[in-house]
């Protein structure tokens, strides 16, 4: 039997719809880390349907440093415009900010890394193991492992969240999206920095 309470306290952690998380601890016997999985699995699949969908609306969030130093632009679109006014879609694209002047991302996501660059970083990291003597499945996924830390460093969705860095940026933008409902994208940045 699921308890009013459960379902008040799943919802207060993922802020998603009472129906939703009723089903969840259903589906889950009762389970809040078996229902939790459970709606990230469903809120993924939403993610994956709305993929090929506009996004026409949006925001342009700016953030300057306290000292003035270091500035941001960044522009989140959704498909709506009535998502695009909403709080928690502007507190991401503020947080998107706040990440970006903290943690300097060269690129949204590993897809923008240009090839020639990505060849020589892998190359290098295949150069360097090889006086090790491991064998060669060994290396790969030792470069494999390497080159997740690469991406997390200078991709903005793979970059652990500065206020909590249990959490990526893309799962932060996940998140958000299986909440919402509609298709969010980090369309583009710039970041400024006074001598760089």
């Amino acid at each position: 039997m699921i308890t009013a309470a459960q379902v008040a306290e799943l919802r207060e952690k993922t802020g998603l719809g009472m129906m939703e998380c009723k089903n969840a601890l259903v589906e889950a016997d009762g389970d809040e880390t078996k229902a939790i999985e459970i709606l990230k699995k469903k809120g993924l699949a939403k993610v994956a349907k709305r993929a090929d969908r506009e996004t026409t609306a949006g925001v342009i969030e700016s953030y300057i440093h306290a000292n003035g130093k270091v500035g941001v632009m960044v522009e989140v679109l959704a498909e709506t415009d009535f998502v695009a006014k909403n709080d928690e879609f502007k507190a991401f694209a503020h947080d998107v900010a706040l990440q970006i002047a903290a943690m300097k991302p060269k690129f949204i996501e590993p897809s923008e890394i240009p090839a020639d660059e990505l060849a020589k970083i892998k190359e290098d990291y295949k150069s360097e193991m090889a006086i090790s003597g491991k064998p060669a499945d060994i290396v790969y996924k030792i470069v494999e492992g390497k080159l997740g830390k690469y991406y997390s460093e200078v991709c903005l969705l793979n970059q652990p969240f500065v206020k909590d860095d249990s959490k990526t940026i893309g799962d932060l933008l996940t998140d958000l999206v299986a909440k919402i409902g509609e298709k969010i994208v980090v369309a583009r940045f710039s970041r400024f920095e006074i001598g760089e």
